[in-house]
């Protein structure tokens, strides 16, 4: 099973708020003017940092141990399931191209699926993963540190 929660290390500043670093994502820094907006922004950072990486066609790390003090922060559904049809292909070594054909449908379906910013409904996606014998399925986590 994989999981797209990620830790996140947030830092106090001595000039106020806090910043939030991601080890398993160097490139997802942000910070917030309290904890509560720390944790907003850092849920929009990751978002954005997992989404990059679909974007980009890079890799998707997946997720470090939990240290001490660190806070737990989860990608948003649709472009964890988007992360996770990537991943499924990208294993299975398939192009957008023979994905689309055993999907029976136009390889531009496929990059929708896989475009972060297209809003993909996720029981379209759920179904596609099902050709790899895999499905979504929706957890909650506790953000206590």
């Amino acid at each position: 099973m994989r999981d797209f929660v990620y830790p996140a290390k947030l830092t106090a500043e001595k000039v106020g708020g806090f910043s939030v670093t991601f080890q398993d994502l160097p490139e997802a820094i942000t910070q917030g003017e309290d904890l509560a907006d720390a944790h907003e922004q850092a849920s929009d950072c990751l978002d954005e940092a997992i989404a990059g990486r679909l974007t980009r066609i890079d890799g998707i790390p997946a997720a470090s141990k939990t240290r001490k003090g660190e806070y737990l922060i989860a990608v948003p559904p649709l472009v964890a399931a988007k992360a996770a049809l990537y991943l499924a292909m990208r294993d299975a070594n398939l192009s957008n191209g023979q994905f689309a054909k055993r999907l029976g449908c136009d390889e531009k379906e496929v990059r929708r699926m896989l475009d972060p910013k297209h809003q993909t409904k996720t029981a379209t996606i759920h179904r596609a993963l099902r050709l790899f014998g895999q499905a979504l399925s929706i957890g909650v986590i506790s953000n206590a540190a």
